[in-house]
């Protein structure tokens, strides 16, 4: 058994859907699980939709008419026969978009984001698994709510192993019954054991694709994306970007941590732990060999990895009295990281102060700088970038930093990291 994981680019219109069929026949003799996110960039265009909600501007239905409006279009172009039933099944996912909004918010903003923006993955997977019957790949659509339990931290839900383990290898291996191998299932969902919708934080489908393989013991995950496999750098940022054919897990978790965009940070550790081997390949080349992660390989070629973030604030805080920052304090200033729900990127401490990195979060940075201006004397720099390079060498250093004014800098044995802002003439 394999589980595939098509992301948001693999299935943003009707060709790229029906892409995915020519991609499964090629697996044809495999027992299948797809893991699909919602279609192109409709997550952001769900979270427009409850932002509005939230702030009551007005424009909640409008928003939710352009999802609407995106999906139709893709239906149209896939069935020829609007009384196919896809349409209706698709319809009933917005009508319970539409009763949340008809309701006061009473249960908080990140409770309601899980309701509504989940249901981008629910509506994806109704199109692909109608449209692969179609064209007479037999499936079976599998609500991943029904296997897939996590605690009632909404928007970052904590998977609940031993019960989502046991639904995973009661229920499915029962779906594949001859002549059905493929099961379709949603990416980034989850739920409570009272049954409300959980979402497993941003991004992540590929943290599903793991869960199912750890909990199935799947003979491999097959990550799809729009490049040939890991490169060593976004293109957008660096352009002799280079692919890398094999990884360690070591090397792919810190990519991960340090914020590379082609896998989600949760996805290794579940694969590691069962020795799945992660293959991350192209969806529009699949013939090419891609890079693959595993628990014995040497990472090849051992090129520098780059790592760029944008809108990055450096904060650093000190006592107001002048006193050291001691363990005492930075128990306290990490407590209050950890309520608020802020990742720190980057931190560094000296006698006087303690230093960190962390993203520019419109909803979260300017709470926690409150807070800690209760306790401490704050001062923080935006519009600031971190960069992250793995297997550096002092060249490659040299090539990134000029121009710029380093703020903040730490290296180890192989991984450098520094706080930067461009020098403007």
């Amino acid at each position: 058994m394999k589980v595939f994981k098509f992301g948001g680019a693999s299935v943003k219109d009707a060709e790229a859907v029906k892409n995915i069929t020519k991609i499964l026949a090629n697996f044809e003799n495999e027992k299948i699980v797809v893991v699909v996110s919602a279609m192109g960039k409709m997550t952001n265009a769900l979270e427009l939709v409850i932002n509005s909600y939230f702030n009551k501007d007005g424009n909640a239905i409008k928003h939710l008419e352009e999802v609407k409006l995106f999906h139709k279009k893709i239906m149209n172009e896939l069935f020829s026969s609007k009384s196919h039933p896809v349409f209706d099944e698709v319809n009933n996912h917005f009508v319970e978009i539409e009763w949340v909004l008809e309701e006061e918010a009473a249960k908080g903003y990140a409770f309601a984001y899980d309701q509504i923006v989940s249901t981008g993955e629910l509506i994806s997977t109704r199109i692909i698994s109608a449209y692969l019957r179609q064209a007479g790949i037999n499936n079976t659509w599998l609500d991943a709510r029904d296997i897939i339990q996590t605690d009632n931290n909404y928007r970052e839900g904590e998977v609940n192993w031993a019960v989502t383990t046991a639904r995973s290898q009661e229920i499915i291996p029962s779906l594949f019954k001859d002549p059905c191998n493929v099961v379709v299932t949603q990416g980034f969902i989850a739920s409570t054991s009272e049954n409300y919708t959980t979402t497993l934080g941003r991004e992540g489908s590929d943290y599903t694709a793991a869960i199912l393989a750890y909990c199935l013991n799947a003979d491999g995950v097959f990550i799809w994306k729009d490049v040939p496999g890991v490169l060593n750098a976004d293109p957008k940022f660096y352009k002799d970007a280079q692919k890398i054919e094999r990884m360690s897990y070591h090397d792919a978790i810190e990519l991960a941590y340090f914020g590379a965009s082609v896998i989600h940070p949760k996805t290794i550790k579940p694969l590691e732990n069962k020795n799945i081997t992660l293959h991350v390949k192209s969806f529009i080349n699949p013939d090419f060999p891609g890079t693959q992660i595993g628990k014995d390989f040497q990472t090849k070629p051992l090129i520098p990895s780059f790592i760029f973030k944008d809108n990055q604030l450096l904060i650093s805080i000190s006592a107001k009295d002048f006193s050291f920052i001691a363990e005492e304090n930075l128990s306290g200033i990490f407590g209050l990281f950890a309520s608020i729900g802020v990742k720190i990127n980057l931190m560094q401490n000296s006698a006087i102060s303690f230093s960190v990195c962390i993203d520019n979060n419109p909803f979260k940075a300017p709470k926690l700088i409150e807070a800690l201006k209760k306790d401490y004397k704050i001062l923080y720099n935006e519009n600031l970038q971190l960069y992250t390079v793995r297997h550096y060498y002092p060249s490659t250093i040299e090539m990134l930093t000029a121009g710029k004014e380093v703020l903040l800098e730490q290296r180890s044995r192989h991984t450098a990291q520094f706080v930067a802002r461009v020098i403007k003439d």
